[in-house]
């Protein structure tokens, strides 16, 4: 019978013991996610929630610049420049002009909720806010320099379609 090296036990037992002793207390009720309507934005991100467009979701969006080119459908090849910021303006992501724009597949789930359902009924040229809640986000686990439970404000333009 094979056995495994005392060290690779070692280091198995201290990973479990690492992972018990961060584990949160079960028994504590799981924090609870903001609504975008009671976030404080930073007034340079020019969120102004009463002129935007509710969706279902608790999410926002409000289109800046509305573009003429073809209309984003859900399955479609979409690539854009964005602007990904927290309510306090601090900036977390960003894809400017002049970089190669990111694209994903809409609908495809190879971005965050909020942005498979944001896009679509944009227009190439077009710039649209995105004010996702944390639920069509990152959750209340967080990515990264994003907190858990962060609501967050994208500027997204379309650059082409496919």
């Amino acid at each position: 019978m094979d056995r495994m090296p005392t060290s690779r036990i070692t280091r198995l037992l201290l990973l479990f013991a690492s992972a018990a002793c961060a584990r949160k207390d079960a028994s504590a009720p799981p924090a609870q996610a903001p609504a975008v309507e009671s976030a404080s934005f930073a007034p340079a991100l020019g969120v102004d929630l009463s002129a935007s467009t509710r969706l279902p979701s608790g999410m926002y969006y409000r289109d800046l610049l509305v573009g003429t080119g073809p209309v984003v459908a859900a399955g479609q090849l979409v690539s854009v420049h964005y602007d990904g910021t927290l309510v306090d303006g601090t900036r977390f992501d960003r894809n400017a002009p002049g970089d190669q724009p990111f694209s994903f597949r809409v609908g495809n789930r190879e971005v965050i909720d909020g942005w498979d359902a944001g896009v679509v009924g944009m227009r190439v040229g077009g710039t649209r806010q995105l004010i996702i809640p944390p639920a069509l986000g990152y959750g209340p686990s967080g990515y990264g320099p994003i907190p858990g439970n962060a609501i967050l404000v994208f500027t997204v333009e379309v650059v082409s379609v496919q």
